[in-house]
């Protein structure tokens, strides 16, 4: 499949009879340099769907205000998408446009020049809160898009977050919850994530000293909403968090703005003490021996916080010894039980099936990765904070345009992770003429150079 979609060919394999001998490579000369080749031809596909959908248009609206005066040579908004281009070509970092620079299709779609790397970061500090939030808006909006798009009766959001590592001493950067790195400064940036659709419909750069709680909730309640409004009222919206979300008003805003959650309880002595009273556990599945392997239950259990903001919600525990986790609650003696306890304002649905829709969750560690290894949203390139926030928004903004353009382009291949979309794509050898005043980009017969 991926052969054949990379505009590969099967090997001549054994067809072949008589023996083969590689050519001695030196015996290959080098001839003369040619400077209209290009390893990036898919950029012109991509120029073309963004041009269609309105992006350049977008980015010129909301940002042009940024640098306005009629002396300026580079626009906010070409240098925004000169970015996006960079970062859609495998560059996660501003330095990369400097082996971006002697590509001619590149720097023709750049205007023709490609600006210095200092004038890149002093344009990314020229952010305020306005165009952050211009930004952040205008990537929600293109991945709301997709979600549309894929005319879905029901929808998970799942709510994450994640750390990135400052290895200097960025505004901002200050030590805090770092699984790996004890102690090291970083940033605490927190996610929405659609699951069905694969794009990110909310986020926010934050200091490392920020985790999750009560502060959080207003802004989490608002993605809730918008992604609500957007989506339809028709549409199940269920969204899903960790056990850093049991918050109760994280939990009350996920209830107010019109979802549907199933959150991770928690654990303390009184959630502990709940569980251990339970005495009567419904088995829903059993080895070969007819033994229980997995059981369920009902809590009578509430958080005083809950009942304090006039929620009522309920909490249910799945125990089982067949769960391969590393945290294991001894809290039956001789019963190899590990329990894991979740909350919800879900009423009716199976409690079993309530366990198994929130281990769905386990998507939003993958994607966060791929954002981390195929997006460089862990890299931080300036000293400036809100510098630091627009390229972790506008490399966002990249993920989801990328997602809709593999829809655009090749929509077979939309499954695939960013990896091998940009091997399929965009990082296509390609050479760039003119003639007869006309620019052609000359690419391999099969590659999936789309330019109409």
């Amino acid at each position: 499949m991926r052969r054949d979609v990379r505009g590969g060919k099967r090997g001549d394999g054994d067809r072949r009879h008589q023996r083969i001998r590689r050519t001695d490579p030196t015996r290959i000369h080098k001839g003369k340099g040619d400077s209209s080749l290009t390893g990036v031809a898919g950029l012109a596909s991509f120029g073309v769907f963004c041009r269609e959908r309105g992006v350049d248009a977008d980015l010129e609206r909301l940002f042009f205000r940024l640098k306005s005066s009629p002396m300026v040579v580079y626009p906010m908004e070409a240098q925004l998408r000169l970015l996006l281009d960079a970062n859609v070509a495998g560059e996660h970092r501003v330095f990369g446009l400097e082996s971006l620079a002697p590509d001619p299709l590149f720097v023709r779609l750049a205007g023709g020049v490609v600006p210095s790397i200092d004038t890149v970061y002093r344009d990314l500090g020229r952010f305020d809160e306005g165009a952050l939030r211009d930004l952040e808006a205008m990537m929600v909006a293109r991945g709301l898009t997709s979600v549309k798009r894929l005319r879905a009766d029901h929808l998970h959001l799942d709510i994450d977050t994640t750390v990135e590592v400052a290895f200097g001493t960025q505004q901002g950067a200050l030590p805090g919850p770092n699984p790996r790195h004890h102690g090291r400064p970083s940033y605490h940036p927190i996610l929405a994530y659609c699951a069905e659709a694969g794009v990110c419909v909310g986020a926010l750069l934050r200091p490392g000293n920020t985790s999750l709680g009560d502060d959080d909730a207003p802004m989490i309640k608002s993605w809730v909403r918008r992604f609500r409004a957007r989506v339809g009222e028709h549409v199940m919206v269920t969204a899903r968090i960790d056990a850093g979300g049991d918050c109760a008003r994280i939990l009350g805003g996920f209830h107010d703005g019109g979802a549907r959650f199933i959150a991770k309880g928690k654990w303390g002595f009184d959630l502990r003490d709940a569980v251990r009273a339970v005495k009567k556990w419904t088995t829903v599945d059993k080895d070969a021996f007819g033994r229980p392997t997995r059981q369920v239950a009902e809590l009578d259990f509430a958080r005083t916080s809950w009942t304090e903001l006039g929620h009522t919600f309920r909490v249910v525990a799945v125990r089982s010894n067949e769960r391969d986790t590393i945290t294991q609650l001894p809290l039956w003696s001789g019963l190899d039980y590990t329990v894991q306890v979740y909350i919800t304002n879900d009423f009716e649905t199976d409690i079993d099936a309530l366990a198994w829709e929130y281990n769905g969750r386990a998507e939003v560690e993958p994607a966060i990765a791929e954002l981390k290894n195929g997006w460089g949203i862990g890299k931080i390139p300036s000293q400036l904070f809100v510098a630091n926030q627009a390229l972790f928004l506008l490399k966002l903004l990249a993920h989801n345009l990328m997602r809709s353009f593999v829809r655009w382009a090749a929509p077979q291949l939309a499954t695939w992770r960013v990896q091998w979309l940009r091997r399929a794509l965009i990082n296509i050898p390609g050479r760039l003429i003119r003639s007869g005043r006309r620019w052609y980009l000359r690419v391999p017969p099969r590659s999936r150079v789309r330019l109409e």
